[in-house]
């Protein structure tokens, strides 16, 4: 008989829950176990996992049987970078939140779509800084009472599938802790591309936020997000977009550095090798050719 979705063999035991009750991050993990098992996977030896600082950063460790990195507040891509390059073997995931990776980390998720790094990048967007007592997010909606807009946010939120989409990711998408079986359907199609792959998930935080809206039962809140995201958004209707917000099949970050390394040997065969590493402005390696320094 098949193995229940909760897939003991990936994920370890841990109780209490370190979540607040009615949280929507372990629907995430979940959903993202239930992938990695429907792709065939029977353990996570060929991955490596990197968080931030918030409330999501606690869905790879302590649950996940995995190497994973526990990081700076709004560093995770950065770090997650480092290991990619250095260990190109890893399929390596970024699970952390909308502060700390549209917040603090803004700057870092940008560029990384914008570069194709190969990474899954999911980012369970609760709307608020759950972790810290429910400051105003670059996530949170407009008018929204936050502990830091007691009188309604008036910053209009990123939409951020969309701004990772301009800046040219292979994938990016949007789903709520509601839309379990999309979720789990993306994710399994992001595992199998190149390049910067991002999914955004809405999630309920019935804690601060919720209670600071006056929707405290976690069922009423995720009625309230399913309310507010549609599949077909309309200008000016004030929803989020659910969906594939955009798939694209250009060279991830890594194949477009084996380019590079496969023309600097071809150079480095032929008579160009001197006019070319000259002219690259690379300076101070110590680089020799037939027994002297160039």
């Amino acid at each position: 008989m098949r193995e229940h979705f909760a897939i003991k063999y990936l994920r370890r035991e841990v109780l209490p829950t370190v979540f607040c009750p009615g949280c929507g991050n372990g629907i995430v993990i979940n959903c993202f176990l239930k992938a990695i098992e429907e792709l065939g996977y029977r353990d996570l030896s060929g991955f490596a996992f990197v968080s931030g600082i918030g409330c999501a950063s606690w869905c790879i460790s302590p649950y996940f049987k995995a190497d994973t990195l526990h990081t700076l507040h709004g560093r995770p891509i950065a770090f997650a970078t480092g290991l990619k390059l250095a260990r190109p073997d890893l399929n390596v995931v970024v699970i952390s939140g909308d502060g700390d990776l549209a917040g603090i980390g803004g700057n870092h998720l940008i560029h990384a779509a914008r570069r194709n790094m190969d990474l899954l990048v999911i980012c369970i967007n609760n709307l608020n800084y759950g972790m810290t007592g429910g400051q105003v997010s670059p996530t949170t909606p407009l008018n929204v009472t936050t502990t830091t807009t007691p009188y309604g946010n008036i910053e209009p939120p990123f939409e951020l599938a969309e701004l990772v989409a301009a800046a040219g990711a292979n994938l990016s998408a949007r789903w709520t802790t509601y839309h379990v079986g999309q979720l789990v359907s993306t994710i399994k199609r992001a595992l199998k591309k190149e390049g910067f792959r991002f999914i955004e998930v809405v999630s309920q935080c019935p804690t601060n936020f919720g209670r600071r809206i006056g929707i405290e039962r976690a069922p009423d809140l995720l009625k309230w997000i399913r309310k507010m995201c549609t599949v077909k958004k309309r200008e000016g209707d004030g929803k989020m977009k659910l969906g594939i917000i955009c798939e694209r099949d250009r060279p991830g970050y890594l194949s477009m550095l084996k380019e590079v390394e496969r023309r600097v040997q071809r150079a480095a065969r032929g008579d160009n090798f001197r006019s070319w590493w000259i002219g690259s402005g690379i300076r101070g390696c110590g680089a020799r050719q037939g027994g002297r320094h160039l």
